[in-house]
């Protein structure tokens, strides 16, 4: 009997492929590639935002508040293996995971 394989599931071995590839240009670039960044709160001229970077073999999601008078701090780091990330932002969030996708197709397909 033929293995089934679910969207969803074919959508994160996708982009686990997609991450590799950027990994691998990463590598030869030495210059790590953001993936997203997001602003989660606004207050006058200091803002929290998370930005989420591909280096060599690994993920980093960082929440960091920056601006106005805030000196600019790491609130929460995150580091996640290739094979880990696509689940974890399956997760998170759809949109998000899905915006991921199209970008790193554009670029590496």
């Amino acid at each position: 009997m033929p293995k089934q394989i679910t969207l969803d599931g074919w959508l994160v071995s996708h982009f686990a492929v997609l991450l590799k590839k950027a990994s691998s240009h990463v590598t030869k670039t030495k210059t790590p590639l953001v993936l997203y960044r997001n602003t989660l709160e606004e207050e006058e001229e200091a803002y929290q935002e998370t930005v989420c970077t591909i280096t060599d073999g690994y993920v980093v999601v960082q929440v960091i508040t920056s601006g106005g008078g805030v000196v600019p701090s790491f609130q929460q780091q995150f580091v996640f293996t290739l094979d880990e990330f696509p689940n974890w932002l399956m997760r998170k969030s759809k949109d998000l995971f899905l915006q991921c996708v199209d970008l790193l197709e554009e670029q590496f397909s």
